[in-house]
């Protein structure tokens, strides 16, 4: 697995629904990015100007909500991830 350095977070993408808008089948490529996912591993946290470590506030296990265009695409072992940093993350799902 990946561990993230700094504030990036590793972050599972939840599976895109099938969308059916009577009776069509929306194809995989115009079907809605998902805009949740659970949280894989985490960085150990942003370096402060004067090189205090903050940690982040979420943790490997975490659901939560980003933004629409967040992160950066990856693939690991045939399995797509987003590496993003702490604040594209909009929310945690409780």
């Amino acid at each position: 697995m990946i561990r993230p350095l700094g504030d990036k977070i590793l972050v599972k993408p939840a599976e895109a629904k099938e969308v059916k808008k009577s009776g069509i089948i929306i194809p995989d490529t115009a079907k809605e990015k998902p805009q949740e996912g659970e949280v894989i591993a985490v960085g150990k946290g942003k370096t402060s100007d004067d090189g205090k470590v903050i940690a982040l506030d979420v943790k490997a296990g975490d659901k939560v909500l980003f933004g629409k265009y967040s992160g950066t695409e990856v693939k690991i072992n045939d399995k797509d991830y987003l590496i993003m940093i702490q604040d594209d993350i909009l929310g945690i799902i409780e």
